[in-house]
C-alpha cells in the first residue's frame, strides 16, 4: 500500500500534531523494552519502514503507537496497512473496520475492510465495503478493480447453485438488451481475492 500522509490526527481529541504536543519528548528516558522516541516518532518510523517494504517491523512500531494513541485514525490505518502487507489479514480487517466505523465516509478504510475481507474468504462483506468505497471514489481504478474481482468470485461461486438473484451481494445488472450471463459471471473458480490495497491515499482524515 502507498505511504499516506504522515500526519497523526487526533481522532477523538486525544492525539498529537506534528510537534508531538501532549506526548513525552523524544529525549525522555524510555520504559524498559520501549523503542526510543515518542508516539509521533514511532508513527513516522513505522510509516517509513512500511514504505521501504518492511511491514513486519513497521507493524511492531505502529502497534506501540496505536496502543499509546488508540483514538488516532491515522496511526490505526497505518497499522492496518502494515498488518495487511505482513499477511495478518484478520488483524488488518479489525483495524480498517475500527477506522471505518469511526468515520464511515473514509473511503480508504472501507476499501481496506473490503480487500481484507476478501483475503479471509468473506466475499459478501468484501462486496459491501468495496461498493461503498467505489461509490465515494468512482474514479479510483484500484477500488473498481477490487470490486470487479470480488463480484466475479461471488458470481462464479453462485454458478454451482444457480444465478445470483437481484439484490444479492455481487449481483450485476445485465446491460440493456443483452442476452446471456451478467458481466463477470464467467470468472473462473480460482478467483479468490481482490488486489492488494495499493490505492492512492491522497487526502487527510479529519
Amino acid at each position: 500500500m502507498d505511504e499516506r500522509d504522515e500526519r497523526v490526527d487526533d481522532g477523538a481529541g486525544g492525539g498529537a500534531d506534528a510537534g508531538g504536543g501532549g506526548m513525552a519528548p523524544s529525549g525522555q528516558q524510555q520504559r524498559s523494552g520501549e523503542p526510543e522516541g515518542d508516539v509521533y516518532d514511532w508513527f513516522r518510523r513505522g510509516a517509513r519502514l512500511l514504505a521501504q517494504g518492511n511491514p513486519a517491523a513497521a507493524e511492531q512500531l505502529l502497534a506501540r503507537a496505536a496502543a499509546a494513541e488508540p483514538d488516532s485514525r491515522s496511526i490505526r490505518e497505518a497499522l492496518a496497512r502494515a498488518q495487511f502487507d505482513a499477511g495478518s489479514f484478520a488483524a488488518a480487517l479489525e483495524n480498517f473496520r475500527t477506522v471505518a466505523l469511526a468515520d464511515p465516509s473514509d473511503d480508504y478504510a472501507q476499501f481496506g475492510w473490503g480487500v481484507a475481507a476478501a483475503r479471509l474468504g468473506d466475499f459478501e462483506t468484501s462486496a459491501e465495503h468495496l461498493a461503498l468505497a467505489v461509490a465515494m471514489r468512482p474514479e479510483n481504478d484500484h477500488y473498481r478493480a477490487a470490486l470487479r474481482q470480488t463480484r466475479a468470485t461471488l458470481a462464479a461461486r453462485a454458478g454451482a447453485f444457480g444465478p445470483l438473484l437481484p439484490g444479492a451481494p455481487g449481483y450485476l445488472e445485465p446491460p440493456a438488451g443483452a442476452e446471456g450471463p451478467a458481466p463477470g459471471s464467467t470468472a473462473g473458480p480460482g478467483t479468490t481475492a481482490g488486489p492488494e490495497p495499493t490505492g492512492e491515499r491522497d487526502r487527510h482524515d479529519g
